[in-house]
């Protein structure tokens, strides 16, 4: 029989809405509070906000018995055994994260406790949040014996981030509670026992009953570190391979056999070796940042994760002046551009170096047609359509005169186009990835001026003949 928990999520954004219909799934009953009654509404009629796989099934399974919404955070928190924490902690000016959502709830939970309950930070915070969490319930009137503050940081990927909360590498719990300790446990045992993995409806990942997830117990201190330590490493092997794409352009070698090359060595792996545009969307660029300033503070010279930040800021110049070199000049050209989500399988648009290229590209005079498969609702509110930006209906409608196309996102479906098709519509066959989708030789073969990140341009050359 499975051991239902009683659990608040507070907070229905990507991390806060994943997290509620994942544990409603893994068996959990869940209330998700959020102070938007619109979201609320939204939500309770079955709109899933975000464009995530796996996402609308769940959410149509759970909601309103399971998972239940609602904006009045006392009574969601009356019945929790535990309380999950998962709203936004933006970036500041200075690059410091936002806490002032995190404190607000503190203070709202304080109000409202009244027997033994455990908090989870779920959202990214630096070092010492769980410390001041404790200090504003203290601060408040309440009982170190009525509450625990633990944290659970998340490992999530936008596009995947279900399958990541119910097949993850690893739990990390921070905590020096044993009750704690054993809530967190019994919330997390359908995956670490395995038998999440034997149900005939459970979400597909890689991991199984004979290879459940690790749960890892740590401090607060190491838990909250450790995510904002992952994140930076991520962050600094795309801007590192980055980096190596540009000296590979400058040696007229391929970036591509470079890294695999680099990512058959065991102790350096593959993944997140692709070169591009640059990373963005609401974690990495976020975190780096409020990492840095956390080790400032701390009197540590992480000069390191300012180079991180650098590099990924150049390397989406690099690219304009890439598209610059291609077409010669820029004002009044009319440029296709497929992509403006950061990434692809999300509409999330935070941070996107596809918007900030459209971006760079209007300043310069360009008539831009973009397309994207989710994000184009969410671009229109930073980029209105007006007489040098339009949206168009599909990859095919972009490519239609225009003299360059652009791949700024990594969408599956951009990888498959039909390229005999595309080179009829284009007024110029010119072609400017930004993601490395394509294989150079087959462009040049379809008739494509081919430039990509890090390998040597190809231009495909007419053959004369005569009668």
């Amino acid at each position: 029989m499975k051991d239902t928990i009683q659990i608040a999520v507070v907070g229905s954004g990507y991390v806060g809405l994943v997290a509620a219909v994942c544990f409603a799934e893994m068996g959990h009953s869940v209330v998700c509070v959020d102070n938007d009654q619109r979201k609320v509404d939204a939500l309770r009629s079955g709109d899933s906000l975000i464009h995530e796989n796996h996402l609308p099934e769940l959410l149509e399974r759970y909601r309103n018995s399971k998972v239940r919404f609602t904006s009045d955070l006392g009574e969601a928190t009356r019945e929790a055994e535990a309380i999950f924490i998962a709203v936004g902690t933006p970036q500041g000016d200075s690059g410091k994260a936002d806490l002032s959502y995190v404190e607000a709830v503190a203070n709202e939970i304080a109000r409202s406790l009244t027997s033994y309950k455990v908090i989870v930070e779920k959202s990214t915070v630096p070092v010492y949040t769980n410390e001041w969490i404790r200090r504003v319930m203290e601060r408040n009137g309440v009982s170190q014996r009525l509450f625990d503050v633990v944290s659970n940081p998340e490992f999530l990927r936008e596009g995947t981030a279900i399958s990541d909360f119910l097949h993850p590498d690893r739990i990390v719990v921070g905590t020096d509670s044993e009750p704690a300790r054993a809530l967190l446990a019994r919330i997390y045992e359908p995956l670490t026992n395995g038998s999440y993995y034997e149900q005939d409806d459970s979400i597909d990942g890689f991991r199984s009953s004979a290879a459940p997830p690790p749960l890892l117990f740590t401090s607060t201190k190491s838990a909250e570190i450790i995510k904002h330590a992952s994140n930076a490493f991520l962050a600094l092997k795309i801007s590192f391979i980055n980096a190596v794409s540009n000296l590979c352009e400058a040696a007229d070698a391929d970036v591509e056999q470079v890294a695999r090359g680099m990512g058959l060595d065991s102790r350096i792996g593959p993944r997140f070796l692709r070169p591009g545009i640059g990373y963005g969307g609401s974690c990495f660029p976020k975190d780096v940042a409020a990492f840095r300033v956390v080790a400032e503070q701390l009197g540590v010279d992480f000069a390191l994760l300012t180079e991180v930040e650098n590099i990924n800021a150049d390397q989406k110049k690099r690219f304009l002046n890439k598209v610059r070199s291609a077409l010669w000049t820029l004002r009044g050209k009319k440029i296709g551009v497929l992509g403006l989500s950061f990434k692809g399988g999300t509409d999330d648009i935070r941070e996107s170096p596809a918007i900030e290229l459209v971006e760079m590209l209007l300043a310069e005079g360009c008539s831009i047609n973009a397309f994207d498969p989710a994000a184009m609702a969410r671009a229109e509110l930073v980029l209105p359509p007006g007489s040098n930006l339009r949206y168009m209906p599909d990859a095919y409608a972009v490519a239609h005169n225009a003299e360059a196309l652009l791949i700024l996102t990594d969408w599956e479906e951009f990888s498959h186009l039909d390229l005999h098709r595309l080179n009829g519509l284009m007024r110029y066959p010119i072609v400017v990835d930004g993601r490395n989708l394509y294989d150079p030789d087959v462009m040049s073969q379809n008739g494509f001026t081919y430039f990509s990140v890090g390998r040597p341009a190809t231009q495909h050359v007419h053959e004369l003949t005569t009668a």
